[in-house]
């Protein structure tokens, strides 16, 4: 903890010193425009307008004007955005003293521009990006409900999902699952434990989110070694002040398993200064699929949130405090005689209680007209606690308890553009707090220090060959009650090309090594699992994984046209995985923890293409093959062969779309795995939009499985016993006002 102290008191010592200089900058420009509803004229009142490189941001007024001053000379993007609407985006090139107007036509229907903060730690459209990323804004999130984030991106490309049943679900992201994909809220590590166990689930309701983008491929340089896979960033919003009050409220509800559940929110903003809340939950009951009604898949997630901030010109500020509820069942299938009463034979139900309370601090200085353009620090601290319930007659008790403490530090320095040249670098670090007690209760108290340095470079300009590279030195030392400590010191970097083939074309090619520590469960696990099925016996003596990473990517981005082509390969040395023993002891599987070398190959295809401005035909392709190099035996829980065709009808706020999801059956299986029959299944969505000035209607309906499929995901440990879910229809109303 000293060190964290030393490293606090050295942000106050920079962000004093930067804040001190300067200088004369040179000449600026401004940009400014009008925002109305496309094929009605309507001014639009509440629309942000952001210079995506720059960060300012700008609100439409009562007559849709907005204005954006004091922007150096360049070339920036900049995009318009309101939830509901389709992002307006336009490329403008501001010059020394200039005033550039560009006006913007919101609309309902058409192409979505995205835009990324997590692949770079800045905001930039995601097309430009070097990461492969993909958006899911508010409405989508509410479109598509779901008690966890685990099954709202189970369909999006390169994602998959682990599960032990509905409550459980976290993505598996290019067959990478746990400690390798990192599911971080607002940049910073949630603290729980989905990572460590088959049966543990995240505490977040994507109810209340205002995006949540998924970055894939190795991403280390920004959030951690343990981001190989990919992140996920659960992004609640909040960023700048706006006047006047704006929010929302969503309502969902569902058949087959009896969805249902709503979320609400305002901002209200005077000044420089902000303040907001939010609340809400879903629930579900037991599910249903074609042979019968899983029983104990029930799932409820809440939670509440408030905050207050002030945002200048030169600085901000803000403060919040979130509370986070969930609780479900570990399903026992489709047939349980008779209730298990105490002292008699019988399934033993289960269920498990989260609770995550989180206080975020980030403030910073920006706009210094010095070799620095901003400082950005954020403090976290969560406090985590689960218990699994063991139900006994009319009373359940406690068969386990954990606790998990964490506090995380950031800084990033982000550099003035100085020609060609931009980046930022910082370092950033968290000290946990692990303990359990309880029947499963498998590893010791367990103390983790992290603390790195990273910088990201780029070289270039919009529309130009651009070069990216960076790198991270991370050290995690293990402190465990009673075992020897760890220490394991890595490197991680990369380096990337984009190369513009032709207008709205690029491709992209990028290398990344990256050194991961073993997790806390590799380490020290010692006992019964019931939650991966296996008896895991921890080994304290592994070495870091060494990964070194190939990525290819082919974009394509026009009026009638959006593409994209991704081919990956990681080779891992020293991959950690769960080796059988042939033994068993108290019914599991008895499991080490051993290394080998692994090679990860596979891709992602995705193609959009207007046949009419109305009418589009939607594509989608995604595999992953993940083998030990020395044996050729597959990895366990990788996700088969999967393609997505489905078409796009708009008319004026109506939407249609018929999908269809293939899946191949997956042969090749681990040891201890069975095989998986392929499947197809037809979804079915449409939405109506209402637009107003100051005002938005959203109604929705998602129609799931129509042919009442018997299907079932390879990646459920419990896929023999519970099938996925049958048929169902789920409505979702969503009204904003701004």
């Amino acid at each position: 903890m000293r060190r964290q102290w030393v490293l606090i008191g050295s942000i106050v010592f920079f962000v004093c010193l930067a804040a001190a200089r300067n200088t004369f900058g040179q000449a600026s420009g401004t940009v400014r425009g009008k925002i109305t509803l496309a094929d009605q004229g309507i001014p639009v009142h509440g629309v942000d307008v952001r210079i995506v490189e720059l960060g300012e941001t700008a609100e439409s007024d009562e007559d849709g004007m907005y204005q954006l001053e004091a922007v150096p000379p360049g070339t920036y993007h900049l995009v318009a955005h309101m939830d509901g609407f389709r992002d307006a985006a336009a490329k403008v090139v501001v010059g020394a003293s200039s005033t550039v107007t560009t006006d913007f036509q919101m609309s309902l229907v058409g192409m979505r521009e995205q835009i990324t903060v997590t692949a770079s730690g800045q905001e930039e459209v995601a097309f430009q990006s070097f990461k492969v990323t993909t958006t899911l804004d508010s409405v989508q999130l509410a479109e598509n409900a779901h008690t966890n984030i685990g099954e709202v991106l189970e369909s999006q490309p390169g994602v998959a999902k682990r599960s032990f049943g509905p409550g459980t679900t976290r993505p598996v992201i290019r067959g990478f699952d746990g400690d390798r994909v990192l599911i971080v809220q607002d940049g910073a590590r949630t603290g729980s434990l989905s990572s460590q166990s088959g049966d543990h689930g995240e505490t977040i309701d994507p109810l209340s989110l205002e995006r949540l983008e998924v970055v894939k491929g190795p991403s280390t340089l920004l959030y951690g070694s343990n981001a190989l896979g990919g992140v996920v960033n659960a992004i609640t919003g909040h960023d700048h002040a706006h006047p006047g009050a704006r929010g929302y409220l969503t309502g969902v509800g569902g058949s087959n398993n009896m969805h249902g559940g709503g979320n609400g929110g305002f901002e209200f903003g005077r000044g420089s200064w902000l303040v907001w809340a939010s609340g809400g939950g879903q629930r579900t009951d037991d599910y249903n699929t074609p042979i019968g009604e899983i029983l104990n898949s029930e799932s409820r997630v809440a939670g509440t949130s408030a905050g207050f901030g002030w945002f200048g010109n030169r600085g901000y500020l803000s403060l919040s405090y979130g509370l986070e509820d969930a609780r479900y069942g570990i399903p026992l299938g489709t047939e349980l005689p008779e209730e298990p009463q105490a002292g008699e034979e019988g399934e033993e139900v289960v269920d498990l209680s989260l609770r995550r309370h989180n206080l975020p601090l980030r403030f910073g200085f920006q706009n210094l007209e010095s070799a620095l353009d901003a400082i950005r620090v954020s403090l976290n601290y969560s406090k985590y606690h689960h218990e699994e319930l063991v139900q006994e007659q009319a009373s359940e008790r406690v068969g386990t308890a954990f606790d998990n403490k964490q506090f995380v530090y950031r800084t990033t320095f982000d550099q003035k553009r100085a020609g060609i040249l931009s980046g930022s670098f910082g370092f950033e670090g968290f000290h946990r707090d692990y303990k359990t007690a309880g029947e499963e209760a498998i590893a010791p108290p367990v103390k983790l220090n992290m603390i790195s340095l990273f910088a990201l470079e780029e070289l270039g300009s919009a529309g130009g060959v651009r070069f990216q590279f960076g790198g991270r030195f991370e050290q995690n030392r293990y402190d465990p009650q009673e075992l020897r400590s760890r220490t394991f010191n890595g490197f991680s970097g990369s380096a990337g090309i984009q190369i513009p083939l032709w207008e709205g074309g690029n491709f992209l090619l990028s290398y990344s090594h990256s050194d991961r520590s073993p997790a806390l469960e590799e380490l020290y696990n010692n006992g019964p699992h019931p939650g991966n099925l296996t008896f895991e016996i921890g080994n304290p003596d592994l070495k870091m994984e060494r990964g070194n990473g190939i990525e290819l990517s082919l974009r394509e981005s026009a009026s009638r046209v959006r593409g994209e082509a991704n081919l990956f390969y990681y080779h891992i040395g020293n991959f950690v995985y769960l080796a059988p023993t042939g033994e068993e002891e108290d019914g599991l599987v008895v499991a080490d923890y051993s290394q080998a070398d692994s090679r990860f190959l596979g891709g992602e295809f995705g193609l959009d293409l207007g046949v009419h401005p109305n009418f589009w035909v939607n594509l989608g392709l995604d595999a992953v093959s993940a083998k030990l190099i020395d044996s050729s035996t597959p990895l366990p829980r990788i996700p088969p062969l999967r393609g997505r065709i489905g078409f796009e009808a708009l008319y004026k706020g109506f939407q249609f779309k018929p999908e269809l999801i293939l899946a191949n059956a997956q042969d090749d299986i681990f040891a201890t795995e069975t095989r998986t029959s392929g499947y197809a299944v037809w979804n079915f969505h449409a939405s109506y939009t209402a637009a107003r000035q100051h005002l938005l209607h959203i109604f929705s309906v998602n129609a799931f499985n129509l042919g009442n499929r018997l299907y079932r995901n390879h990646l459920s440990f419990i896929k023999e016993i519970a099938p996925e879910i049958g048929r169902g229809v789920r409505f979702s109303y969503t009204m904003r006002f701004f």
